[in-house]
């Protein structure tokens, strides 16, 4: 299906809850799942949730509501998780380690191949799984190896340091742990990820109780 170019980044950033919710509901063997029932899972509204579909194409029918593997499948290509991508992970602390581990990213589309820190034995020592490499290789890796996505999780003295070094080595898009903001080039895709900031957020909505449940 072609992406309506007049998508707002709101309904992008809801597909990957549809697309969470749908696995779940396939897991249970349910075949087919209206917008009235997608509502009361996910606390969307079923007319928001026919929009947000609509832009891509007419996936349910009236009466019948969606196919469950269909608009699964639908939904994987439409993300582009249908595809395999190659993953790099810089800066190998805490945040790197439990990404690594994080389950969510195995039997998926995201296959580690690298690691790199400045303690590479510390690597060595964590995982077997994939190899641990020097943060000074980096740029000679790159050179000499595909890879799709680098999860940036360094400190943030050498955050844009190490970011110009991925977006010169033909990296398509980065995911920035570090803890600030950086800049790419080469149309590299960039993803900045502050846990503070949704903390932060979940803090507000506690004091703020009316304004969250008038969210959408």
């Amino acid at each position: 299906m072609k992406k309506n170019n007049s998508v707002s980044i709101s309904v992008i950033k809801r597909l990957p809850k549809y697309f969470r919710y749908l696995g779940s509901i396939a897991e249970k063997g349910i075949v087919r799942v209206s917008s009235k029932e997608l509502s009361a899972i996910t606390g969307l509204t079923a007319s928001q949730i026919r929009q947000d579909l609509n832009h891509y194409g007419c996936f349910g029918q009236q009466g019948y509501g969606y196919n469950v593997k269909e608009l699964l499948n639908e939904l994987s290509k439409i993300l582009g998780i249908d595809k395999k991508y190659n993953v790099i992970i810089i800066g190998f602390g805490n945040i790197g380690k439990a990404l690594f581990k994080y389950q969510g990213f195995r039997n998926s589309s995201y296959n580690f191949t690298a690691i790199f820190d400045k303690d590479v034995e510390m690597i060595k020592e964590f995982t077997d799984e994939v190899e641990g490499y020097d943060v000074d290789y980096l740029k000679e890796y790159l050179q000499n190896n595909k890879v799709d996505i680098a999860i940036l999780a360094t400190p943030k003295q050498v955050s844009q340091q190490v970011a110009d070094i991925l977006c010169e080595g033909n990296i398509k898009g980065i995911w920035n742990f570090a803890p600030e903001d950086i800049k790419t080039k080469n149309d590299v895709v960039l993803e900045n990820v502050h846990l503070d900031e949704s903390l932060y957020t979940l803090t507000y909505y506690m004091n703020n109780p009316k304004d969250y449940i008038s969210q959408e």
